[in-house]
């Protein structure tokens, strides 16, 4: 592409504070590098329109790039075209959601230091880090689907997600994205007619246009749209599993990541409707007058779907089926738009072929962090608690523990996780059991040293290390020497598993497919180690007392 205006350059400087690591050792503080902002280098034509982004440490940044439009509760369409060159240096809107409840802990909202960016319905927005543009090459494309469950987050709200390190350090192109979520991507308005039809499941039609986008555009910022991976922690570890099951997203990625958010079922259209035939009643309408709640004010619709989502899960626990993993707002099998639940009973046949990895946190939703009282408990009293659970098998648990976990404190009996892991497993176990692609599995067992060691491997703390971002996202993970070997390690796994899906990297040991049999699983701390079966008798305990979904 010819580039005919002057060059121009903004000398910027980003400057960041790095917190002492563990050992009390000051970090190096980061180098500034000047910022490019100019019309005359990295502007890329896409299918709408040209955009314009910027330079920072020799990557090429464009931000709230719109990727589809939609009104609400109705499929995303193309976004509009626009004439001239678009500005697209600054984050896009964020879709409305929930106040945050971690912003009212002091801790939470340290470690995870949040952007909330700001609201609005018009939120189909993709951000892209790039090497190079229009330059011929074609370089591994990483989606990341952010976490919050389908309810909440952004593309954008943690350090942890900018992808200058990832891009630079591994030659691949970062894309992260928002979409439509809670009441506005998931109300199953389907018993009010043929016109909302897919309305339970615009907010997964998003992401399979996101994908759509970046088969269309990427190649014009130097990525290959036939070498997608698809990856996300949480939630959007269960948006990777679901789309694995979603036949429009068909050929769209090629490789998969599923981090702490092994889906295995999603909604039942019995209760998704039920859902959406409450929050139309909570507001006084009915079928006659279901177009007028396109003009409901959201705080008021996602108040009404929030209590409708109570009352409804309620009647399902009567009922004895609330067996997905989250209830409420989630993809519906509709039969449509996604036919089957993503795991149950089988692994998708339709991505046999694809490579996945899977993974958790050792601690996850760790109780110790939240509960102050936990950091120092006692054997008999966590032992006691347990027999809310395990009852009179608790002391089986407990011997089961020791032999998986010798030396543990008492502590760590409430914060192993058992929320994600068994699913994790069981998911692996399926996608090997299909004879396709490899899988491989991880579990990412390194303690921050930040705020007194409380955070442990808390759910979301591989999230640095995945993008390199160790130093970027130091309230988290203290950005000590540990914290950065380990960071490039596990990104270097990432993006070689983008590369060529197998994750097996320099400084790890051999990182051999997980089997049902065997059960490889590469344990990341700072000495890494793998680990075949290591709690599989301990799961097989657990899986007798499941926890339910949220």
């Amino acid at each position: 592409m010819k580039r005919a205006l002057s060059v121009s350059f903004l000398g910027l400087a980003l400057l960041a504070s790095v917190p002492a690591g563990a050992s009390g050792k000051q970090n190096t503080p980061a180098v500034p590098t000047p910022i490019i902002a100019t019309n005359a280098q990295g502007v890329v034509r896409t299918t709408s329109g040209h955009v314009a982004g910027y330079m920072e440490n020799d990557i090429y940044i464009y931000k709230g790039i719109p990727y589809a439009k939609a009104e609400r509760f109705m499929p995303p369409t193309a976004p509009d075209a626009w004439e001239g060159i678009r500005s697209s240096r600054a984050y896009g809107p964020t879709c409305p959601q929930a106040k945050r409840m971690g912003w009212y802990s002091d801790e939470s909202a340290f470690s995870f230091n949040w952007d909330d960016g700001f609201p609005d319905e018009d939120c189909l927005r993709v951000n892209v880090w790039t090497p190079g543009v229009d330059d011929g090459k074609k370089r591994p494309v990483m989606v990341w689907l952010h976490g919050g469950g389908y309810a909440a987050g952004s593309g954008q709200e943690l350090p942890s997600y900018d992808g200058t390190n990832m891009a630079k350090e591994h030659d691949v192109v970062v894309v992260t994205l928002n979409h439509r979520l809670n009441v506005l991507g998931f109300l199953d308005l389907s018993s009010f007619g043929t016109k909302y039809a897919k309305s339970g499941n615009v907010g997964l039609m998003d992401l399979v246009a996101a994908l759509q986008w970046v088969h269309d555009n990427i190649g014009a910022f130097g990525g290959d749209p036939a070498n997608v991976t698809i990856f996300g922690q949480s939630g959007g570890g269960g948006k990777v599993s679901t789309l694995l099951a979603t036949p429009s997203a068909n050929g769209l990625f090629h490789k998969a990541i599923v981090q702490s958010g092994s889906m295995l079922r999603t909604m039942d259209a019995r209760y998704s409707r039920r859902i959406g035939e409450e929050t139309v009643r909570l507001l006084g309408l009915d079928a006659a007058s279901i177009d007028s709640l396109a003009r409901v004010p959201y705080n008021e619709l996602l108040a009404a779907g929030e209590k409708a989502v109570a009352n409804v899960r309620q009647q399902a626990e009567k009922e004895g089926d609330v067996s997905c993993f989250i209830f409420g707002w989630a993809p519906t099998v509709d039969g449509n738009v996604l036919p089957a639940q993503p795991f149950d009973p089988v692994a998708p046949a339709q991505s046999k072929d694809i490579p996945v990895m899977i993974g958790t946190t050792l601690h996850e939703f760790t109780a110790s962090t939240y509960v102050p009282a936990f950091r120092t408990i006692g054997q008999e009293q966590a032992v006691g608690m347990l027999r809310q659970k395990y009852g009179d098998r608790t002391d089986e648990f407990v011997s089961l523990f020791g032999k998986v976990y010798p030396g543990y404190q008492p502590k760590d009996l409430m914060d192993v996780d058992f929320t994600f892991r068994p699913g994790a497993v069981e998911q692996a176990s399926l996608k090997a059991s299909q004879g396709g692609a490899p899988v491989y599995m991880y579990m990412f067992a390194w303690e921050s040293p930040v705020m007194d060691g409380i955070l442990r491997s808390t759910h979301c703390m591989e999230i640095p290390f995945v993008f390199d971002n160790a130093l970027r996202h130091a309230s988290m993970t203290g950005g000590g020497a540990d914290a950065q070997a380990l960071a490039k390690k596990m990104s270097t796994a990432w993006a070689n598993f983008a590369r060529t899906g197998n994750p097996n990297a320099e400084g790890l040991p051999e990182w051999p497919a997980f089997t049902p049999d065997g059960g490889a699983t590469m344990w990341f701390d700072n000495t890494c180690t793998v680990k075949n079966h290591h709690d599989r008798e301990l799961l097989d305990f657990v899986r007798q007392f499941p926890t339910r979904g949220f």
